[in-house]
């Protein structure tokens, strides 16, 4: 059994602790002419194919780097925005590399108040079924 990530989560619900064993999967670098055959969109501060996936490129992979060079969430390394800088046709032919982006601190915070919750709703689950079974069976045959 592998263990991708670990989250420490306090009782009311804060991250405390968070470590990714993350190994990058696999990636993919294409050089691309104009005009590109996929379609990609704005997506929590990434920017990711939405449709036409090929080559072992997938829906819902991110742009990594544009040209060997690493995206800063949706801009290029010189503050352009990525979709802008494809829409030029003096950028091409131009080499992507995608994959499936790391998440970030924000997501990280969501995913940890998820496993609160979660908690809380068996906590919760357990102490009705304990009156319940207190309180007799019950069901089709009472």
């Amino acid at each position: 059994m592998v263990i991708f990530s670990v989250y420490v989560v306090n009782k009311a619900g804060g991250l405390i602790y968070q470590y990714d064993n993350y190994v990058p999967r696999t990636e993919v670098e294409k050089t691309f002419s104009y005009p590109l055959d996929l379609v990609l969109k704005h997506h929590d501060e990434k920017v990711v194919v939405s449709f036409g996936q090929r080559d072992g490129i997938r829906v819902g992979h991110a742009v990594l780097s544009i040209n060997g060079v690493d995206v800063i969430g949706k801009n290029t390394s010189d503050g352009k925005d990525i979709l802008e800088y494809l829409k030029d046709p003096a950028n091409y032919p131009v080499s992507i590399r995608f994959g499936r982006a790391r998440l970030s601190s924000n997501e990280k915070l969501m995913l940890a108040s998820m496993f609160h919750s979660c908690e809380l709703f068996d906590q919760n689950l357990k102490s009705a079924l304990e009156v319940a079974e207190k309180a007799g069976n019950f069901g089709t045959g009472s």
